[in-house]
């Protein structure tokens, strides 16, 4: 593919009319589930910058694995097994989400990334030209330092070549679709059936064939939020990524993901390597035999939840470091002397903390927060295991 001349870029009335456009849609009445967010944002992604292909995804923002997301316009599933290959074991390409969350922009388009030279790419060599496609821009749902998302968009070659407009044009969704993306972790989903707190678990080999799979990872594997088409497909690509990653990890070690299930419920992955069950160790340290992976499905942790639930409100640093004083029970006066700034400073984060979480008062973000990551953990029958209230009414 021959590069073009950059184009203007539009005008800063123009991102900001579709920025202010989406977030009026995602801010409208009732609360929207998290694939709304990814559909909506979307639908008004693509009427400004067409694709032949696409797909938008969620992320672990700890481990940028992917958590679910829309895949029925993406890539073929042949080339799957290379793409994960090369996002997440080898962690290969100047685009590589690794290397987009740690950039200053949002939008980012290959050929441009390569200054022309896109041939160069494996990522291009391995996945974009064997299906036809010409060239890739990602988008990143960002806010501050964590990584919750990111849209995927492809043209072939017969199709007119992404612009420097339409780059910067797409990357005006950013900031809507992650705002909105975080609130929909916080507020989507009241579960209406009760949830084993045991583990499930899941054995798979080496071409993604399930070899074990307890009823309990069935059900959680169910849950997850993503849209694909069906033939053909044996695992979401939440759990392939995970997979994939567990390949490369070193000997002994876990990778770990954590997801949010269409009832609310978060879910932690956790994937490492083990030699089949019967294998003999051989010389040199083989296993004689086959290696499989093995992954647990469980509810995550209340410690966990309450790093999601502070990531999700977008505290600054900062506000964070104040967050977590409040729920260790400091004084004004304790924080001032922990965090080494004045009372008045404190004051004034704690003012922001409780805007954004949506609470008045140092009582309210300890209940909040108590509600949704460790009541679950209590005796308590009206409560579902991740702190949301159940609903047992089926008409309810």
């Amino acid at each position: 593919m021959t590069p073009v001349p950059p184009s203007p870029v539009p005008d800063p009335a123009a991102r900001a009319a579709l920025s202010d456009a989406l977030g009026r849609r995602l801010r409208g009445p009732g609360t929207l589930g998290s694939l709304d967010v990814l559909r909506t944002t979307a639908d008004a992604l693509l009427g400004a910058v067409p694709a032949d292909v696409w797909c938008a995804v969620m992320l672990d923002p700890a481990t940028l694995l992917d958590t679910g997301g829309l895949h029925e316009h993406g890539f073929p599933q042949e080339v799957m097994p290379r793409l994960f290959d090369i996002e997440h074991a080898d962690q290969e390409g100047v685009d590589n989400i690794r290397a987009l969350a740690r950039r200053r922009g949002t939008a980012s388009l290959l050929s441009t990334s390569l200054r022309g030279r896109i041939a160069d790419s494996v990522y291009y060599r391995d996945v974009l030209r064997p299906v036809g496609l010409a060239d890739e821009l990602r988008v990143v749902l960002r806010d501050g330092a964590r990584t919750w998302g990111l849209f995927v968009l492809c043209r072939g070659p017969d199709a007119p070549p992404f612009t420097a407009a339409e780059t910067a044009l797409a990357s005006a969704v950013s900031g809507p679709a992650t705002a909105a993306l975080r609130r929909s972790l916080l507020l989507t989903g009241i579960d209406r059936n009760d949830v084993p707190d045991a583990a499930g678990l899941l054995v798979v080999d080496d071409t993604l064939r399930v070899r074990l799979a307890t009823a309990t990872a069935e059900r959680r594997l169910a849950l997850i939020q993503e849209a694909h088409p069906p033939p053909g497909r044996s695992l979401p690509y939440a759990l392939t990524a995970l997979v994939h990653t567990a390949r490369s990890a070193p000997p002994g070690s876990q990778v770990r993901s954590r997801a949010i299930g269409v009832t609310g419920h978060w879910v932690t992955l956790s994937a490492w390597r083990e030699a089949a069950a019967g294998t003999v160790p051989g010389p040199l340290g083989d296993t004689g035999g086959e290696e499989l992976t093995y992954v647990s499905l469980a509810p995550s942790h209340p410690r966990e939840l309450t790093a999601i639930v502070l990531d999700a409100y977008g505290l600054t640093p900062r506000e964070r470091e104040v967050a977590q004083q409040v729920l260790l029970g400091r004084s004004t006066a304790e924080m001032s002397a922990k965090l080494h700034i004045a009372g008045y400073t404190v004051q004034d984060h704690l003012r922001k903390v409780f805007d954004k979480a949506g609470v008045r008062s140092r009582r309210d973000f300890t209940g909040e927060l108590f509600q949704r990551c460790y009541l679950p953990r209590l005796d308590d029958p009206p409560l579902t295991t991740d702190g949301r209230m159940r609903d047992d009414d089926p008409g309810g």
